[in-house]
């Protein structure tokens, strides 16, 4: 795989258009991994054309499972016959989310052997949670170098997570399916992409009740069938391109939008006085906004702040962080969960952001800015595409490197921008 090319942008054009919102990457990943629990085919429909799931995919393949291309956006995955448990280091690395397949493998198998997963570098992203939820269903763990995860049997329990990890839900949702008896999962995370992930187990023969809330219930089967399931839309990558719009001054529609996992992330623009109309399922951003900070009662600057959904997703703290460089005001972003996501920042400020990182975890934003271009260098998915926004924003040229990691989880981006009048070229790293 290449990944020594760059983005060549140059700013200051207003995006306009229309663009279908891709299948949510987070909820791909899970479902991609849930195939593991039956032997019988299974086909995801809606899935996105990204590096993640691409690596997905290949370490399906070296399970020993059949991954055939079943149309656009669209996988037959069948898991028959004996599988092999180990997941090879050069694929675990390039993604956290290998660490999807412990709970799947562990039920399915009665083992599994992981190295440690890789993923975007933004401060300490803990597993315990995840060892501590598959020990009480029965499994055994082991840390030497990797992790070893063994069971005779999985039998049902009642788990407390100690923190309301997306990912360590999703494995002890896949391997509890297949468990002996009942289980309770209690500060269960929420997201749209965990709720994907157990209506898709349903749809397979589970047995989850509590979808959309903080406790699960499931009641374990001795097997799970195929099914055909369709993952919704991207909730992080329609917030991004609303970013875009309203930090080019541009205008927007964006089809295929769920509106209900849109109303956290509205609260949120509305404090920098941006705002959206949706109709069915499209969703429109106008090319007039106020773009002005609305203050908190008594002229207070209001705060924009991440939390387990349905709070603000932390994936969007990034992109609002550079859209506040853009609006008249001052704000306080504060990103509570990854204690390193914020340290991008000294990017947009040498392209002339009016930014105080006052400590890892919280940043204050005073607009409006003008941006002007630079050489920036992608941290991680969800950095590297506020990078291509402040670019975008800016006056002049930028170069972006190290977009392989803004490909992670953006479909087809460039072509996509371009779409929208963006000024954008793939390039060569040595050109």
């Amino acid at each position: 795989m290449n990944n020594n090319y760059n983005y060549r942008i140059e700013g200051g054009f207003p995006i306009k258009g229309t663009i279908t919102a891709s299948g949510n990457k987070n909820a791909a990943l899970p479902c991609i991994a849930a195939a593991l629990l039956t032997s019988e085919p299974v086909i995801l429909e809606n899935i996105p054309n990204i590096k993640d799931t691409g690596v997905m995919m290949q370490i399906l393949e070296s399970l020993g499972v059949s991954v055939e291309k079943n149309g656009e956006n669209s996988w037959k995955i069948h898991a028959a016959g004996n599988l092999h448990p180990e997941i090879p280091q050069e694929l675990s690395k390039k993604l956290r989310a290998s660490i999807l397949f412990a709970g799947p493998l562990v039920a399915r198998t009665g083992k599994a052997f992981l190295p440690p997963p890789g993923g975007d570098v933004i401060g300490r992203r803990r597993l315990d949670t995840h060892f501590l939820a598959l020990t009480e269903l029965g499994a055994r763990v082991a840390v030497n170098g990797q992790f070893s995860f063994s069971a005779n049997k999985l039998v049902g329990a009642d788990i407390f997570l100690d923190e309301t990890s997306v990912t360590a839900t999703e494995n002890a949702v896949m391997a509890a399916v297949l468990a002996e008896g009942h289980t309770i999962i209690t500060n269960a995370a929420s997201e749209p992409h965990v709720q994907d992930l157990c209506k898709m187990l349903n749809a397979m023969g589970a047995q989850i009740t509590g979808i959309g809330s903080n406790i699960l219930e499931i009641d374990g089967v001795p097997e799970l069938h195929g099914c055909t399931y369709r993952i919704g839309p991207d909730y992080m990558e329609i917030g991004s391109f609303i970013g875009l719009a309203a930090a080019t001054r541009g205008c927007i529609s964006i089809k295929g939008v769920a509106p209900r996992d849109m109303r956290p992330i509205k609260l949120a623009f509305g404090k920098l006085g941006i705002t959206w109309h949706i109709e069915e399922d499209t969703l429109t951003v106008p090319g007039t906004q106020s773009m002005q900070v609305n203050t908190d009662l008594g002229g207070m600057i209001p705060k924009i702040d991440d939390a387990p959904w349905p709070g603000f997703p932390p994936d969007l703290t990034s992109i609002m962080t550079v859209v506040a460089t853009q609006v008249d005001g001052t704000v306080l972003i504060h990103e509570k969960m990854f204690e390193s996501r914020m340290f991008f920042v000294d990017k947009l400020i040498n392209m002339g952001a009016r930014i105080t990182l006052c400590d890892p975890h919280r940043a204050v934003v005073s607009g409006a800015c003008t941006l002007h271009g630079d050489h920036l260098v992608s941290p991680d998915v969800r950095a590297g595409m506020a990078m291509v926004i402040a670019a975008m924003a800016a006056r002049g040229e930028s170069v972006i490197s190290n977009v392989y990691q803004v490909e992670r989880g953006y479909e087809h981006l460039t072509d996509r921008l371009k779409s929208l009048g963006a000024h954008i070229e793939k390039t060569d790293c040595c050109s």
